[in-house]
């Protein structure tokens, strides 16, 4: 198989986020419905958590061993431990300062409002809502994680393994298909209605890395890069986990929520299996 059609497939694979987007379009959802989809979006990304926390120490583990068990290097253990700590703490915090920094701005800018020179216009992020800017930040994390796995499908490729290749592409593929309903979840929830050309855009946030990913990693090999990059995925994950769980505790729906959360982490494992079974 050419490197073109791997790329290819790697977008595809990547793409089908598209196919729960749409659901976003649904209009006046009833509350206990919001409160589901919520809840589903929830168990959906905690699984990606736990995906990506236990991927991204994976490396960091394995050179501890190496240097306790097999005179392996301390200084490439620190390293990588560094960079899990530093990437997991910016991914976290930098949301929370910029989400925080944004809503500052917009007060300050209200409060101008009534001077005559206040005529500049807010930047693209601040023109969001609430519910659409969170649903930003999810497709950021998402994109990050999916970074990650286009960088699986493209080492596999570069290292001759076809078949774990076309493996990966699959398993991937049905994964970010539920990765979608992650997205709209905040703008359900809040009974928004999402414009088609913002659905575009998030879905290109989400899962246009999975392409960029395999490209990058039909080039070259970094464990720290990968490392970094799960990190940042982890904490952009978390900090948004903790968004939808504020969400549904004011839609309320508690029974009905704890059961979207389960079906949400079922599925994650679910669409896991696939990828376990192709030795990934």
């Amino acid at each position: 198989m050419s490197n073109a059609e791997i790329l290819i497939l790697g977008a595809i694979a990547g793409f089908t986020i598209y196919l729960g987007l749409p659901l976003g379009r649904v209009r006046n959802p009833s509350t206990g419905l919001r409160a589901f989809l919520n809840a589903v979006a929830t168990g959906i990304l905690l699984f990606l958590f736990w995906d990506v926390v236990s991927k991204g120490i994976e490396p960091v583990e394995t050179a501890l061993l190496d240097a306790t068990n097999h005179g392996g290097s301390w200084l490439r253990f620190s390293g990588l431990g560094a960079t899990f700590a530093v990437c997991l703490t910016l991914g976290l915090i930098s949301l929370v300062h910029y989400d925080r920094w944004l809503a500052r701005r917009t007060a300050n800018r209200g409060a101008a409002s009534e001077a005559p020179l206040a005529t500049k216009r807010p930047g693209l992020v601040a023109r969001l809502s609430p519910a659409q800017r969170l649903a930003f930040f999810i497709a950021l994390g998402i994109g990050f994680h999916n970074l990650s796995e286009g960088l699986a499908i493209g080492q596999s490729a570069a290292k001759g393994e076809v078949s774990l290749a076309l493996l990966l592409i699959v398993g991937f593929g049905l994964h970010n298909a539920t990765e979608g309903f992650g997205i709209i979840a905040p703008m359900s929830a809040e009974g928004e209605l999402p414009t088609w050309r913002f659905l575009a855009t998030m879905g290109l946030i989400g899962g246009g890395p999975t392409f960029v990913g395999t490209l990058i990693g039909q080039s070259f090999r970094n464990d720290t890069l990968f490392l970094g990059f799960l990190a940042l995925a982890a904490g952009s994950i978390l900090y948004v986990v903790i968004e939808l769980l504020a969400v549904a505790r004011k839609l309320g729906h508690k029974e009905l929520a704890t059961w979207g959360i389960i079906l949400g982490l079922i599925a994650g494992f679910a669409t896991d299996m696939i990828l376990t079974a192709a030795g990934a």
